[in-house]
């Protein structure tokens, strides 16, 4: 059994970053105290009058913090936004892209406990909050061997394939090189003490009584994705990312009774689908729920089981080019071309006047039919003269624990290993550490 690791968590990237020490730090033998500056001069970091490669800040103090001013939250949705946070562990800033980037390096449990904060409200059950604790955990250490996998094999990852025809892109960890995982949603949400508040004690409690556990699969530990709304299918991870089928991340309906889901993947039968209201765990209104999982800046719409965005002809080829940086002229059709297990759009070709381009997979399709990202890819388009109405269901991928899901699932009184397996087909629970 081994100790508990420590994760870096890459916070921000600007030419200046200016933070705060409450307490006395470390760096370089040279004690830091209350704010500093660090600039990116000619491809070094100036602070305190000298240039350095980089920067290691510690405090021998465990209850010892720090402040980062203006960090960008929410990147590309349409809440983003600036703060201030406050981080425990270590800073490290290290010169990248002509840019100074902020790393925050901290013991796993403690990573925790910020995660779960940012991700669910005061009022989440002790189940939901315990059975989150196992997949941030699993989730984690997974990209983090996944990371060491890919420098070892020294082949170069791709997630990207464009033909004359197509244009494949989907959007993991790829770009995190120098840090394991990055702090907003494109990892897992995290945003140090700042929101580690009103939640706390039983935030702690849910990681305390899970200490170490994650989700094993065939000796591995599972690749644990999750979403907010699955829309009452969840989708396959190949769909979304790398062409890696995982035995735990299969199709189920998001029900008492898994197994009783029509095949998406027959455009037939995903109309149906989306039309329809299914039964669900995640199909509810209820804002006590709702209110579990999504932050006050999440709770801006809470209809998305199934939405509706509307477009004229005109908005919708400016926003694609904008989008796409491709110019397809008036857009004129969209026409789906394959669905994933939940009815997701992984390939969606779109017909323009000067150009037909399929592109995906499900984030880039979102991405460009946006102005931050559409809610999912599981939709359908009804034309009406120049009018383009996109109908659809769920919000996010869709892989792996549905949150809306698991929250209904734990008022309605499974245990956090119920909820687990209910979307992790045929995983296992076991202890990584003490």
């Amino acid at each position: 059994m081994s100790i508990e690791p420590s994760v870096s968590v890459g916070i921000l990237s600007n030419k200046t970053i200016t933070f705060n020490f409450h307490t006395d730090y470390l760096c370089l033998q040279q004690t830091a105290k209350g704010k500093n500056t660090a600039t990116y001069q000619e491809g070094k970091i100036l602070w305190d009058g000298a240039l350095y490669d980089q920067l290691l800040f510690e405090s021998t103090n465990k209850e010892a913090s720090f402040v980062i001013e203006d960090v960008i939250i929410g990147v590309n949705f349409h809440w983003e936004r600036k703060e201030n946070q406050e981080f425990q562990g270590a800073l490290k800033l290290i010169v990248e892209d002509e840019q100074i980037t902020v790393i925050n390096i901290i013991k796993i449990e403690d990573y925790l406990t910020s995660v779960i904060s940012s991700e669910m409200s005061a009022t989440a059950s002790l189940e939901l909050l315990k059975a989150h604790a196992v997949i941030s955990r699993s989730w984690l250490l997974a990209q983090i061997e996944k990371n060491k996998e890919i420098v070892a094999d020294k082949t170069e990852y791709s997630s990207f394939s464009e033909t004359e025809t197509e244009s494949i892109r989907w959007y993991d960890r790829e770009d995190h090189v120098n840090f394991d995982v990055c702090a907003d949603d494109h990892c897992q949400r995290y945003q140090g003490i700042t929101r580690a508040s009103s939640n706390i004690e039983i935030v702690k409690q849910a990681i305390a009584e899970t200490r170490g556990q994650v989700l094993t699969s065939e000796s591995k530990i599972c690749d644990a994705r999750f979403s907010k709304c699955c829309g009452g299918a969840v989708e396959e991870f190949q769909n979304c990312w790398e062409n890696t089928k995982f035995s735990y991340l299969v199709k189920l309906r998001d029900d008492i009774n898994p197994n009783d889901l029509p095949n998406l993947t027959k455009e037939t039968e995903a109309l149906k689908w989306i039309k329809t209201r299914p039964s669900a765990f995640c199909n509810t209104q209820d804002k006590k729920i709702l209110g579990q999982v999504l932050n006050n800046y999440d709770q801006e719409t809470i209809d998305f089981y199934r939405w509706k965005v509307s477009y004229s002809q005109e908005e919708l080829s400016a926003l694609v080019l904008r989008r796409s940086s491709i110019d397809f002229g008036v857009i004129q059709e969209l026409i789906p071309i394959q669905r994933g297990t939940s009815g997701r759009l992984i390939k969606l070709k779109i017909v323009g006047s000067k150009k037909t381009l399929t592109i995906g997979k499900e984030l880039e399709i979102r991405r460009i039919l946006s102005t931050s990202h559409l809610y999912s890819s599981a939709f359908y388009v009804e034309k009406e003269g120049k009018q383009f109405t996109l109908i659809g269901a769920g919000w996010g991928h869709g892989v792996g624990l549905c949150q809306i899901g698991a929250a209904v699932m734990g008022e309605k009184g499974y245990l956090y290993d119920q909820i687990l397996l209910h979307y992790y087909v045929g995983a296992d629970i076991e202890r990584s550490y003490n």
